[in-house]
């Protein structure tokens, strides 16, 4: 009888801590891919700026993710931190997502993060909202030593026999291959966030100088739309480059143009993509930020090699204003969706009108 009774007890007692244990149900998710040092007070990543601005001091055990979460007080804003590349992304927000201490049915994701960008169409301390997302690694190679003479590279998409082959695939084969984020969402972070002054100084200027020939390259720093190309090699030099916009209208069908070049974003959205398939979280509600930290290729008269040496991670030329220009634009994203969540928890931004 003793026993029947502690046996009770403690299943009741275990059931209480179960119903009772803190669910976040966080309004925005910062989904941040790099960190330099610790989360705080060192050399600032991705990460840093938010968890010392936004107040994230609460740190949440993530044990199957690269790094545990961080969250603010009532757990309204949280942000992850992926590791880089696509792999890490991908493990990192499923993690996120099938852990029952997190509710994100109606969470805002903000990937925010720093990137190459083509000189081509902006200049380095940029913000680029992407408008697609599309993957850079799914694909069959042949050496650029054996390619045949009239190929302009040897990257081929899967499923076909030379680059660029026409038809492109359909989409259900090519699905994980490209992204087209929320165009209403898209627009209204843009909208809210255009006139964002983004840091300048003589080093950046100096930098900007030597793309001669690229008007848009020369240009102070702005906030823009762009297609994003994600691929985990760090590719660098203009011959990737006319590869990434080729590769980008290729499968965006010619609706996106190449602007920025990242690791991660399409191992995040493939993760988003399949735990809204869980009914986990919101796919339509899911921003990328990409801040431009370096040109993806050489100058004018320069080499791939120089150029990417030069580039090396916390030494490029717009480091610390890419990082900051990633807060600075992302954050008025995020108090604007925080602060007036009866306004937007059921009725994302952008369709409301409609």
């Amino acid at each position: 009888m003793f026993f029947r009774t502690l046996l009770r007890f403690s299943l009741t007692f275990s059931l209480g801590l179960v119903a009772h244990a803190e669910i976040l149900k966080p309004r925005v998710v910062i989904v941040a891919m790099f960190e330099v040092g610790a989360d705080t007070g060192d050399k600032p990543g991705e990460l840093q700026y938010w968890v010392e601005r936004e107040h994230l001091d609460r740190v949440i055990p993530l044990p199957a993710a690269y790094h545990g979460v961080r969250a603010n007080a009532d757990g309204s804003v949280i942000a992850v931190l992926t590791g880089g590349g696509n792999t890490n992304a991908t493990a990192t927000l499923m993690a996120l997502g099938l852990d029952p201490q997190f509710d994100l049915r109606q969470s805002y994701f903000l990937v925010a993060g720093i990137a190459g960008i083509d000189p081509a169409d902006g200049s380095i301390g940029s913000a680029v909202w992407a408008d697609y997302v599309v993957d850079g690694d799914l694909a069959h190679e042949i050496d650029a030593r054996e390619i045949p003479a009239d190929w302009p590279t040897g990257y081929v998409p899967l499923g076909k026999k030379t680059p660029y082959e026409q038809p492109p695939l359909a989409a259900d084969y090519a699905a994980g291959q490209f992204y087209k984020l929320n165009p209403d969402l898209l627009h209204w972070a843009f909208a809210l966030t255009k006139d964002t002054p983004l840091d300048d100084n003589p080093q950046m200027k100096a930098r900007r100088a030597a793309y001669a020939g690229f008007p848009k390259a020369q240009q102070p720093p702005t906030v823009m739309v762009g297609a994003n190309l994600a691929a985990s090699t760090y590719w660098h030099g203009k011959l990737m480059n006319r590869w990434a916009n080729d590769w980008v209208n290729y499968y965006t069908r010619g609706q996106g143009n190449y602007v920025t070049t990242a690791m991660e974003d399409s191992g995040t959205l493939r993760a988003l993509t399949n735990l809204d398939r869980a009914s986990k979280v919101d796919a339509q509600r899911v921003l990328v930020l990409r801040t431009a930290s370096n040109y993806d290729m050489q100058w004018p008269g320069g080499t791939a090699s120089d150029s990417m040496s030069g580039e090396s991670l916390g030494v490029y030329s717009a480091y610390l204003p890419a990082l900051e220009a990633a807060h600075r634009v992302g954050s008025r994203v995020v108090h604007e969706l925080a602060e007036h969540w009866d306004r937007y928890a059921l009725a994302l931004p952008g369709t409301a009108a409609k």
